[in-house]
């Protein structure tokens, strides 16, 4: 991809007894926070097998060849625990699917011309097929609990995409750099979704909040996430346009998008699909 930079790093080597997997080559990181710490993972092709012996099947959320990541300063970190708030966390939110229409809508009206563009999710940089579309749930802030999605605009703010399972899966590429020329941190991920926001602030109520779930975030990635978030949120993963971060776990990943909070039709042409 044009302007784009390799992660590659060194290698872990994979041995494979029997119905386990064992990665040799990893190393443990100092107790203290490190300023930047890359995570490097890599990993070699899986051993033939005679269909006799026991099935030894290749896991669709396997690490990710070459793969190595950094941390960047976030600006006002929060100081709650973000898996519990609905914001950051879309699977705790919820969405339903509706009968509305599965493909590309041409909306009228401004655009960005700088906003994360969709096609970037695969490597062949496609339009997907649409299989499905969904409308967020809205949220009881006082009982903690998802309310029934609200009326209005948009009518879809979730689409399914095909994908095979497997697949991996990098980052929507847009015009933004929230400094040192990522274009987004990792405001949220745990081993189904991840949370993308292109500025620099702990919080989705300003820019551009992108959120992708039924993957498996890359096992490095959601590694070095976890420490951050549980070192206080000061830096968390920062990645740059067209970087690996993980991969589908089946036939279909749920894309959402939020600009200032508030949930964005992903089916739009002129905003998302613009090249």
């Amino acid at each position: 991809m044009p302007g784009k930079h390799p992660w590659i790093a060194g290698t872990v080597g994979t041995v494979v007894l029997g119905l386990a997997q064992i990665f040799v080559g990893a190393s443990k990181g100092n107790p203290t926070p490190p300023r930047s710490p890359a995570i490097r993972t890599s990993s070699s092709p899986q051993a033939t097998y005679r269909v006799y012996l026991p099935l030894i099947s290749r896991s669709v959320c396997e690490p990710i060849p070459g793969a190595s990541y950094e941390v960047f300063p976030v600006i006002s970190p929060v100081s709650f625990n973000v898996a519990d708030n609905p914001d950051y966390n879309l699977l705790l939110l919820g969405y339903q699917a509706v009968n509305e229409h599965k493909g590309l809508v041409d909306d009228v009206g401004e655009f960005d011309n700088r906003a994360p563009q969709f096609r970037f999710l695969f490597g062949d940089h496609r339009i997907p097929v649409f299989l499905n579309v969904y409308k967020n749930n809205g949220w009881d802030w006082q009982n903690h609990q998802p309310l029934p999605p609200p009326p209005g605009w948009p009518p879809v703010s979730v689409a399914g995409l095909a994908v095979h399972p497997g697949e991996v899966l990098y980052v929507p590429d847009s015009g933004y750099d929230i400094g040192g020329g990522f274009d987004a941190h990792v405001l949220y991920a745990d081993e189904n979704q991840i949370t993308l926001k292109y500025t620099a602030e702990d919080s989705t109520a300003q820019g551009y909040t992108v959120y992708i779930t039924n993957i498996c975030v890359e096992p490095s990635l959601l590694q070095l996430y976890r420490q951050w978030n549980a070192w206080g949120r000061s830096q968390l993963p920062a990645l740059r346009g067209g970087q690996p971060f993980g991969r589908a776990r089946g036939t279909q990943i749920d894309v959402g998008v939020r600009d200032n909070n508030v949930f964005m039709d992903p089916r739009s042409r002129k905003d998302w699909w613009q090249r």
